[in-house]
């Protein structure tokens, strides 16, 4: 767990980083997410972090908690929509980086195939702080797109290409849909040059391109025609249409042209 909860720090420290000196009008800056500003999205982080630490804690305390929530999901979504939301923007910041750190603590402690409830399907301990890693980068995203910010791309975006490969049945099943038995090969070139990849070589279907690329697609930040991924097979390409790395309900990607491809972003 070490290395995952050291990479999870780091991805938190980058973003807090970005938004810590923001006056109170940055925080009020509007960002991709309808009805988002940058306080909302580092709510939202501080919320999961706080819901994460409980089921991490206490995961029997977690399921009592998610099971009564689920009886009735306008009560849960207000929890989630309305809990901090009274907070100062400094307050929120506060609040955010001890949910993070109390959490980061307990996970350190793990075991990393120790299994862990969540909102979706259980998780390992380490695909649960990778889970983490991938809500920080993606909303981190939201936020940089807001400031016109254009983030350099780390070997940490391989935890996101993971998980991203890993819910390729969960993408399906969170749709109601069966999930294809054809095997989908993915190749991507981290921003060191290697190559990562997944999946056999001799698969018919494949998705290549930049390791950022795919996981802008898989947490749904950008549509798949405004990246320069190289999708063969249909397979592949009804993956790529509705890939969802986290879970929750099921939600689509930015319309097409929503954003420059990222080599011609500033």
């Amino acid at each position: 767990m070490k290395q995952i909860c050291h990479d999870l720090a780091a991805e938190q420290q980058e973003l807090d980083a970005v938004v810590a000196n923001l006056d109170e009008a940055g925080w009020g800056t509007m960002t991709p997410s309808d009805g988002w500003d940058i306080k909302e999205q580092i709510r939202h982080l501080a919320y999961f972090e706080n819901r994460a630490k409980l089921a991490a804690s206490n995961p029997e305390a977690f399921k009592q908690w998610h099971e009564k929530m689920r009886q009735d999901p306008d009560t849960m979504t207000r929890h989630q929509e309305t809990t901090g939301k009274d907070l100062t923007a400094a307050e929120t910041l506060k609040w955010w980086r001890e949910e993070r750190s109390a959490l980061l603590e307990i996970l350190a402690k793990m075991d990393h195939k120790l299994r862990l409830p969540w909102y979706g399907p259980g998780l390992s301990a380490m695909s649960f702080a990778t889970a983490r890693l991938m809500e920080t980068w993606a909303h981190g995203q939201d936020i940089l797109d807001a400031l016109g910010i254009r983030r350099k791309p780390t070997a940490r975006l391989r935890h996101i290409a993971h998980l991203g490969v890993s819910t390729f049945g969960w993408s399906y099943a969170n749709r109601k849909m069966k999930a294809p038995d054809m095997p989908v090969r993915v190749e991507l070139t981290a921003p060191s040059g290697d190559m990562w990849s997944w999946g056999p070589e001799q698969a018919q279907d494949s998705v290549k391109g930049p390791a950022e690329d795919f996981c802008l697609v898989v947490v749904q930040r950008r549509h798949v025609a405004d990246t320069d991924l190289i999708i063969h097979g249909k397979t592949a390409q009804q993956w790529m249409s509705i890939a969802q790395a986290y879970a929750g309900p099921a939600t689509d990607s930015p319309k097409p042209g929503k954003f420059l491809k990222r080599n011609n972003s500033c």
